[in-house]
């Protein structure tokens, strides 16, 4: 059998963050494919930081970020209020027990 070449050679997917100025966070720039660390983070500088607009730069391998399904949103950030467990209102206070 012959292997696909596109697939077997293809660089892994690196996202990228970009830091405007010190004291702001960094933000998602794009994405970009490269071989390694070392090339990622150079062509993330010349793709995303052309006009000096960045002074930090982060490359992360796109197969490292764990993230949360958009369309589960209702459960995963529902709030606390419903949730009645999560508060201590149902315990009685031992007597005789200090720091309680």
């Amino acid at each position: 059998m012959t292997e696909n070449t596109s697939t077997s050679n293809a660089w892994p997917l690196w996202e990228v963050f970009v830091r405007a100025s010190r004291g702001l966070s960094h933000v998602h720039a794009g994405s970009l494919h490269a071989p390694d660390a070392t090339m990622a983070l150079r062509n993330a500088r010349d793709l995303y930081t052309r006009r000096n607009e960045g002074t930090s730069v982060w490359v992360v391998p796109a197969e490292a970020i764990a993230a949360s399904d958009p369309d589960s949103k209702g459960g995963f950030f529902e709030s606390a209020q419903g949730k009645s467990y999560r508060h201590a209102t149902y315990y009685q206070q031992s007597e005789g027990v200090p720091h309680l």
